[in-house]
């Protein structure tokens, strides 16, 4: 495990989002536009995470506050920075900082056939509360999980 610098993007990172999330989605589904316009949305949250200040991101996660809740809509590594805790790294950020703004609950959904990301959502206190079939443009379930802040 190593130490992530985790900061909201800004529009000049929209080109390393995008690229991330191609690496970590079969059927990416941010454009540059779409990444650009999330960071500037005052009700999305973008975050990037990197190494250390220098580097260039190396996973980003997109969510949204929508009354006292909260969802995580995308979360991204790339691979060669996979199991090194940076999403876990951006998962807690994500979760003091919707908590500080009085969220109570965080949701999200992932594909059933993503167990380390489901093991990895578990160990932060995500549980299973439901299971969207067919979710994915590929034909994958997906499950919903909810973390009570």
């Amino acid at each position: 495990m190593r130490d992530w610098r985790i900061r909201p993007a800004e529009r000049s990172d929209a080109a390393a989002i995008v690229a991330l999330e191609a690496e970590s989605f079969q059927s990416a589904s941010w454009g540059a536009k779409a990444v650009a316009d999330g960071v500037a949305d005052r009700h999305a949250r973008v975050i990037v995470a990197a190494p250390d200040e220098s580097a260039p991101p190396a996973g980003f996660a997109f969510w949204r506050r929508i009354g006292d809740e909260a969802e995580i809509l995308s979360i991204g590594v790339a691979r060669r920075m996979r199991r090194m805790g940076c999403a876990r790294a951006m998962l807690e950020a994500i979760m003091a900082a919707a908590r500080a703004d009085g969220v109570r609950a965080l949701y999200l959904e992932v594909d059933v056939a993503n167990a380390a990301a489901t093991i990895l959502y578990q160990s932060l206190g995500f549980e299973k509360i439901g299971r969207r079939k067919r979710y994915y443009r590929n034909g994958g379930d997906a499950l919903v999980m909810r973390r009570d802040l």
